[in-house]
């Protein structure tokens, strides 16, 4: 069988995951992974779900093993419609669509919104799972610039000028960067976003996740209107668990309906059991729980792996400070390959993922870390693994001195 002629022309387009394969070796004996963007195992409510499992059944009963509508159940929807019905965008249940993570949410976005050549905004970089998602559609992306303060809005405002079809962003704590977009320019951008044809999608995983400052509104509550052209994206897979696979979009009807026959054919609807699980874990309390104790927890690693990098990386290196979230990224000295280096890490035990997959243009010489998934002691070990090997390698290429910590 020649396989190569049975195959779509988009599958040329897809790629395995950088961060997928890199994970493959964090299962070997002493290895220290800040590759993957995992919450932390023992942070499960592991006792609480097996708990709220046994009382879903016994609430539900079949009804939570049976199929479902494919705009997903409605305790969940509403739960929704009350967080984010704020700011004068009155979010209805009609405009909340349960999705299988929201890793499926931006997938059925992308299938649903995106023709060939169609022109979509990212920041440069960003998060690697959309660009796969995206892809094989045909979207032809534009990179934008960031700094410490996010996404650089006054070069989106000239962009928008040639009508893009959409802008994607994750506004808080950004992946890979760790980056926050400030208040000032969310409300820039609003006002750009309310005077185009562009639809910004809003990808918010991490917010909930902020361990310094006050909780900046989304950009769905600053445009305030749910029929405007802002939608939100999220998950429980950060607050609670991943394995749950339970997301949600938030949009405007005319869209959402397209949305939910994309959905239809894919997977018919989301979990029925893990919705009302979820549910469950909410109205019992965990989830408000468990916020607090993620918080601390991460906080503290957050604190912890900057002060060692801080202690022990070599000068000529810069990193991020995120005000929460799980990720910073660093920059080597012009010149320097995160890959190689990578590959070197690897044999001393330790993993972290290269940049330029996150990048539409450069990135070569930078790397996140994760800091929410390692132990403390870990954290330690590995940085300072770490640290010995940039040490190592910046003898043989001595960078220019450059202030150390300042962000990408």
């Amino acid at each position: 069988m020649n396989w190569e002629n049975k195959f779509a022309h988009r599958t040329g387009l897809m790629k395995r995951s950088t961060v997928r394969e890199i994970l493959k070796h964090a299962a070997r004996p002493g290895m220290i992974s800040f590759a993957g963007g995992l919450p932390a195992p023992e942070l499960f409510p592991i006792k609480e779900t097996a708990e709220a499992s046994h009382r879903v059944l016994q609430k539900y009963g079949s009804k939570a093993l049976q199929y479902g509508e494919t705009e997903g159940v409605t305790e969940l929807r509403d739960y929704i419609v009350r967080q984010f019905s704020r700011g004068g965008a009155k979010v209805e249940r009609e405009n909340v669509l349960i999705t299988t993570g929201g890793q499926q949410a931006l997938d059925v976005i992308g299938r649903t919104l995106i023709d060939e050549g169609d022109a979509v905004l990212v920041e440069n970089p960003t998060y690697l799972a959309l660009l796969l998602s995206w892809r094989p559609f045909g979207a032809n992306f534009i990179p934008m610039a960031s700094d410490q303060d996010g996404l650089r809005v006054a070069e989106v405002e000239q962009k928008l000028s040639q009508k893009p079809k959409l802008l994607y962003l994750v506004p808080n704590f950004q992946n890979p960067q760790g980056t926050t977009l400030s208040v000032e320019r969310r409300q820039t951008l609003i006002r750009a976003i309310q005077k185009s044809e562009t639809l910004l999608i809003e990808d918010d995983p991490y917010g909930q996740l902020r361990y310094e400052g006050d909780f900046p509104p989304s950009l769905l509550e600053l445009n305030g209107s749910i029929n405007g052209n802002v939608v939100n994206v999220g998950t429980f897979s950060k607050v609670l668990a991943p394995g749950f696979r339970v997301g949600w979009v938030i949009a405007a009807r005319e869209l959402l309906d397209k949305l939910v026959l994309a959905k239809q054919a894919m997977d018919l609807h989301t979990s029925t059991f893990n919705q009302f699980l979820i549910w469950e874990l909410i109205d019992s309390g965990v989830l408000d729980q468990q916020l607090p104790v993620l918080r601390k927890n991460y906080r503290e690693r957050r604190d912890l792996m900057l002060q060692e990098i801080e202690e022990h990386f070599p000068e000529g290196l810069r990193w991020t400070r995120p005000q929460g979230g799980m990720f910073l990224l660093v920059t080597l000295p012009s010149g320097c390959s995160a890959r190689q280096l990578a590959m070197k890490a690897l044999e001393r035990n330790v993993l972290f993922v290269p940049g330029d997959d996150f990048h539409l243009t450069g990135g070569e010489n930078t790397f996140r870390l994760n800091f929410s998934n390692a132990s403390p002691e870990k954290i330690r070990e590995g940085i300072r693994r770490l640290a010995d090997l940039l040490c190592e390698q910046l003898q043989k290429h001595p960078p220019e001195k450059a202030p150390a910590g300042v962000a990408v």
